[in-house]
This record gives C-alpha cells, sequence and structure tokens, in this order.
C-alpha cells in the first residue's frame, strides 16, 4: 500500500492531537503522545495547550508535583516529559546509547570507567531519594571520587543513572537551576532489546507510518537496533511504500486520516517533538525552511503551523504575538492565527508573558518575511 507526503503529514498530525483539541486529562494525553520535549520548562505547557480542550496549566502542575509525568533526559538525550507508566520502557531502550553517551571520553578524562558508574549509582540513588541540587551532588560525589573528579564524573552519572528532575518551582514548576530525585525503581523484564521493541510500537503508534532512519532519530539508538526489533515485531506491523519509495511501518488499523483533512493553525512550543521526531522532518517542515527554525546550535524555534506545516515562526511582543510567516499566508489562516494568539496571550500572561524571551537574538538573523503582531 503506497502513502503519500500529505497523507503522512496528516497521520503524524491526527495521532499528535494537532487536527483538533481533544478533551483528554493532561495524563493520558501525555501516554497518547509519548513524549514531550522539555529542554525549557515552559514547552510541554505550550505543547498541551495545542493538543487540548479546556486545557489548564495547573492540571500539568500537578501532574509534575506528584511524579504522573516525569522529566528526565531521556530520547536524543535530552529532556523529555513522559508518563510515569513508560518511563522505565523508555530509559530501558535507550539504556545502551545513554551509557555510550555519557560514561565515555569526558567520563573517562576524569580518570573513571563503568565499572565506577556501577559502583557509585546506588549509593548515588540512596542520596537522591530526597531533591538534590548539582552542587548537592558533586559534592557527595567529590566524598568519594576526589574533587578532580566530582564534575566529570556528575556529568555522566546525571543521565545515565535513573534520575528525574525534582519541581523547584517558577511558572512552569521547574526553573533554571535543576534539582534531581530518584525515578521509579527496578527495570522492565527483557532488557534494552525488548524494551526498545515496547518503545517501536508506542512511535509508531504515536508518531508512525515511519521508516528505520525515523525510529533510530527519534530514540537516538543504533538502526541495526531498529532492524532488529522490527524483524521481532514483523508479524503485529504493516508495510507501507512512503513517497520516493521508502518503506514505512506501521500498527494495522491506526488511524491515516485523508489527505484533504483540514489542519488548524497552531502556534507551537519550542522543540515541539513533532518537528524532531523523524529522519525526514521534511513532513511537517518544508526543507527551505528547516535551517529558518532549526539553528546551527540545535535551537528549535517556535513556529507557526499552517495546513500542517511550518510558515513561520512566533515570539511574544508588546501587545501579543509577533507571527514572522515565510511565505504569503491566506486572510483565513491569519484569523485562526489571531484567535490562537488571543488564547496564548490569555495563558502567558498568567505565568510568563515573554516566554522564550532569551531567544530573541535570532530573530534578527532571519530573512526578510511578513511580519504582524497578533491579534
Amino acid at each position: 500500500m503506497k502513502i503519500s507526503a500529505r497523507e503522512l503529514n496528516r497521520a503524524t498530525l491526527g495521532r499528535q492531537l494537532l487536527l483538533r483539541r481533544e478533551p483528554l486529562e493532561v495524563a493520558e494525553a501525555v501516554r497518547r503522545v509519548l513524549a514531550l520535549q522539555a529542554q525549557q520548562p515552559a514547552s510541554p505547557y505550550l505543547a498541551l495547550w495545542n493538543r487540548l480542550d479546556d486545557f489548564k496549566p495547573a492540571d500539568v502542575d500537578v501532574a509534575f508535583a506528584d511524579r504522573t509525568l516525569l522529566k528526565a533526559t531521556l530520547l536524543r538525550i535530552t529532556l523529555h516529559a513522559v508518563h510515569r507508566e513508560d518511563y522505565r520502557m523508555v530509559r530501558e531502550a535507550m539504556r545502551p546509547t545513554l551509557h555510550a553517551s555519557r560514561l565515555g571520553y569526558r567520563f573517562a578524562a576524569a580518570g573513571l570507567t563503568p565499572a565506577d558508574a556501577a559502583e557509585l549509582e546506588p549509593g548515588l540513588l540512596e542520596f537522591a531519594e530526597e531533591p538534590r541540587s548539582n552542587g548537592d551532588m558533586t559534592a557527595w560525589l567529590a566524598e568519594r571520587v576526589g574533587e578532580e573528579k566530582k564534575e566529570g564524573a556528575w556529568w555522566g552519572l546525571r543521565s545515565c543513572t535513573p534520575l528525574v528532575h525534582a519541581v523547584t518551582g517558577g511558572p512552569w514548576s521547574f526553573g533554571t537551576s535543576p534539582a534531581y530525585i530518584a525515578g521509579p525503581e527496578g527495570r522492565p523484564e527483557g532488557g534494552p532489546d525488548e524494551a526498545l521493541q515496547g518503545l517501536v510500537l508506542r512511535y509508531l503508534s504515536s508518531f508512525g507510518p515511519a521508516s528505520i532512519a525515523d525510529v533510530a532519530q527519534f530514540a537516538t539508538v543504533q538502526r541495526s537496533r531498529v532492524r532488529t526489533a522490527l524483524r521481532a515485531l514483523a508479524d503485529s506491523l504493516e508495510e507501507l511504500e512512503g513517497p520516493e519509495g521508502t518503506v514505512l511501518y506501521d500498527i494495522p488499523d491506526a488511524p491515516r486520516p485523508p489527505e484533504d483533512t483540514p489542519a488548524p493553525p497552531r502556534l507551537m512550543a519550542m522543540w515541539d517533538s513533532v518537528l524532531l521526531a523523524y529522519a525526514d522532518r521534511g513532513r511537517v517542515i518544508p526543507p527551505d525552511y528547516r535551517p529558518l527554525v532549526i539553528r546551527v546550535n540545535g535551537d528549535v524555534l517556535p513556529t507557526l503551523l499552517v495546513d500542517g506545516h511550518v510558515a513561520g515562526v512566533w515570539r511574544p511582543a508588546e501587545g501579543g504575538i509577533e507571527a514572522t510567516a515565510f511565505h504569503e499566508l491566506p486572510a483565513e489562516a491569519w484569523e485562526a492565527l489571531a484567535e490562537e494568539a488571543a488564547s496564548l496571550v490569555a495563558l502567558l500572561a498568567d505565568r510568563e508573558p515573554r516566554v522564550y524571551s532569551r531567544y530573541g537574538h535570532w530573530w534578527k538573523k532571519l530573512p526578510d518575511a511578513q511580519v504582524r503582531v497578533l491579534p
């Protein structure tokens, strides 16, 4: 069965709750979309505002506070928010990647080995039964590995051990100075390979159809591991032919809306997962716009989504939301964006009216474009 690029786009939007705002509880919504990018504390909130009907930021506060949602270094070795019930599966699937990336050269440069990490981990997690700051953690490590090794030790251990971020307050539950606490105990049965099979199924349910390269990009795991997982799951998956003949995998009978399904405009959060979950990001980001919204250092700007594709960027401004469109937009798109902007301004007013302001320097590097302050 063939599937077009536009059908792929609509499948992604539908499964990511972006074709309509859904009447879901916060925890259920996060399970549906699998994971929310959380490098910036505001981003999980804005991601859910884009996806949920009658969204209440206080519900996210509660979910982080009671640890229904957990924020940790996970997919793509960056901060994500996931449901507590998914945390161990995601982390176990990624454990080889996390260990390779964090117990390598910098850890070794501190004179430490993976065996040292294994020896330190139980005590570190016991120490983190209460929230601990970076300073607390490095002081604990200094007593065990020495002052000269503590920074390298903490650089490796804070990502490769099952630590999650503890709520510290501020407008979005977490501030700029993180605190850490031990995550859920234990590992799922079957080890990383079986956990990866579970993650592949969840990824396809939330982001599919997708290729081997897409899955590997999403989770930052080796393609060989993805191929092995897909072979093990072959009887429970469907193969499709994507644009340019790419082999795509999907859950049988998963929703794939028609390509003419309307896609309402959205004001997407920084680093929104829908922009980053694929090797082929052209599914949502037109290739010419990719370097404009994904900057050279990895910053992913808050974007305008129009007809299901990135059409520009936005930022708070005096009087509303400044929307920069990279191409001409029809009047009805501007009207819908203005409605979104009015809702977003109201949300930000109670939290952080100038959210993402530290990234304003990127706007100086954008090409000439159509700019409006909405609403």
